[in-house]
């Protein structure tokens, strides 16, 4: 029985594939140039060295920006306080039982402190209010809720601010909402007129 599987093997042309092909990855690997295989290895150093420089050069930026941004979400929560300053500025000088006494003027000039003191420390975080008044519409720092006419402005110019915007450092915390103007239609379908004639 072992005689017939040895001739079994022996008769087997997969087997004879195999070592041919084992034979003539050797003798390839035997014809490499010393020099070709230094080439190589030097490529695959430089490669793996660019990769490194890299990732160092990239771990570097996000400190950098965690350092400088690390507080820009709590930053962007913070700025709902001002809003609520203001707001309840507002809210106090509309009630009808406080206006014009003492303890409103007080309250009032509290707030005011506050608020300053809030501003304050959000310049001293490089955290500016965005100026929007007679300016042009930046989508960027902008974001239009309605449009007003008005022809004594340049359509898209800024004419109302309903909600402050802000940046931190060039990154936008949270863009303006503003009304823009428009020209009047009426105004602008007669001029129409006057130039067809």
């Amino acid at each position: 029985m072992e005689k017939e599987q040895s001739t079994k093997e022996d008769n087997n042309p997969n087997i004879d594939k195999k070592a041919t092909e084992e034979e003539n990855t050797i003798k390839k690997e035997a014809e490499v140039v010393p020099e070709d295989k230094i080439k190589e290895l030097e490529e695959k150093i430089a490669r793996t060295l660019a990769e490194m420089e890299n990732q160092r050069r990239r771990f570097e930026k996000e400190k950098d920006d965690a350092f400088e941004y690390g507080g820009f979400s709590f930053a962007r929560e913070s700025l709902n306080l001002i809003d609520n300053f203001d707001r309840a500025k507002e809210s106090l000088k509309n009630d009808e039982k406080l206006k014009d006494s003492e303890a409103l003027k007080k309250t009032i000039e509290h707030l005011d402190i506050i608020k300053k003191d809030l501003i304050s420390i959000f310049k001293k975080n490089n955290i500016e209010e965005i100026s929007s008044i007679n300016k042009k519409l930046d989508p960027n720092l902008h974001q239009a809720m309605l449009e007003i006419e008005d022809n004594n402005k340049e359509p898209g110019t800024i004419v109302q601010e309903i909600q402050k915007g802000y940046k931190m450092k060039d990154r936008l915390l949270r863009p303006s909402l503003v009304a823009v103007s428009k020209k009047n239609e009426k105004n602008e379908e007669k001029s129409e007129e006057k130039t067809k004639k």
